[in-house]
C-alpha cells in the first residue's frame, strides 16, 4: 500500500480530518452489515487506517468481532489511541498478506484503499484465502469514471491526478472475479461529512488526505483560499451540509 500513510504527521491529521457524524458512520456501517450472511460475524477491514470503520462495525454490528489491518504502524498507534474496542484486534499487515488463517472471516471491508493497493488481483486471491465460503467484500471507493469529490472543485489538478492514481469499476471487477468472486451490486452511497462548507474548510487545513501530498504547497494553499471563499458566500442561517459519495462494490465466494 501506500507509504505515504507511514508518516506520523499524515496520520495525526488523517484522524481529525476525517472524521464523521455519528449517523453518517452508523448509515455507512448498516449499509455493509445488509451484507452480512450470518449471526455475530467475523469481520476483516484490510487498509483500517485510524480505525474509524472497525470501531462502528464492532459498536453496530451484532456479536461482531473485527480485525483490521492496516500497513502503517502510524495509523494503527491513531486507532488503537482514538478508537479502542474490546471487539477490535488491530493488526501490521498487507492487503495480499493478511496475517489471518484461512476461512477466518465472514466479511471483508475495504474503505478508500483499492486505490493504495499495489496488486489488487493478489489482493482478491489473499481474501479468498481469508473469507469463507459465502463471505462477502465490500469495496468502498470511487471508481475513476466518476470522481466527483467536493475537493475536486478547489484543487481541480487533483482530478487529473486521481483519474491516474483510482482503478475503473471494470478494473476491479476483472481483479474479483479472477480471484473466484462474484459480483453482486455496484451502488451509489452518500452521507454528510460536515454541517457547512466553512466546518469542510477547517477540517482540510491540516491535509488530511494522502492525496493532498501530490500538491505542492502553493497548490495546497490556492485551493484553501478558493474553499474558504466558497465558504463565505454560505447564507450564515442556512449553510448546507457537505455530503461525499462513494461507489460500493460487493462481491461474493462462491
Amino acid at each position: 500500500m501506500s507509504r505515504a500513510h507511514d508518516d506520523e504527521n499524515l496520520a495525526g491529521a488523517y484522524e481529525r480530518g476525517n472524521a464523521m457524524p455519528d449517523g453518517s458512520l452508523r448509515a455507512w456501517v448498516e449499509l455493509v452489515a445488509s451484507h452480512v450472511r450470518r449471526p455475530a460475524p467475523s469481520i476483516l477491514e484490510i487498509g483500517s487506517g485510524t480505525g474509524v470503520f472497525s470501531a462502528g462495525m464492532a459498536r453496530w454490528i451484532a456479536g461482531s468481532e473485527v480485525v483490521a489491518v492496516d500497513a502503517s504502524e502510524a495509523m494503527l498507534t491513531e486507532a488503537r489511541r482514538h478508537h479502542p474496542h474490546p471487539a477490535v484486534r488491530y493488526l501490521r499487515g498487507e492487503a495480499e498478506a493478511v496475517p489471518a488463517a484461512a476461512d477466518s472471516f465472514d466479511l471483508a471491508l475495504l474503505s478508500r484503499v483499492i486505490h493504495h493497493i499495489p496488486d489488487r488481483a493478489a489482493a482478491a486471491r489473499e481474501l479468498a484465502r481469508v473469507l469463507r465460503t459465502g463471505g462477502r467484500v465490500v469495496v468502498r471507493t470511487t471508481f475513476r469514471e466518476r470522481l466527483d469529490a467536493v475537493v475536486y472543485d478547489h484543487w481541480p489538478r487533483l482530478r487529473t491526478i486521481d483519474e491516474r492514481r483510482f482503478p475503473g469499476e471494470a478494473e476491479v471487477v476483472a481483479d474479483f472475479r479472477s480471484a473466484g468472486f462474484a459480483l453482486e451490486e455496484v451502488t451509489s452511497f452518500a452521507q454528510p461529512v460536515t454541517a457547512s462548507l466553512a466546518e469542510y474548510h477547517a477540517r482540510l487545513t491540516g491535509r488530511p488526505q494522502s492525496k493532498f501530498t501530490h500538491l505542492t504547497d502553493e497548490e495546497f494553499h490556492q485551493g484553501l483560499a478558493r474553499l474558504e471563499a466558497a465558504a463565505g458566500t454560505e447564507a450564515p442561517d442556512g449553510p448546507r451540509p457537505v455530503l461525499e459519495r462513494y461507489d460500493v462494490a460487493v462481491f461474493s465466494l462462491g
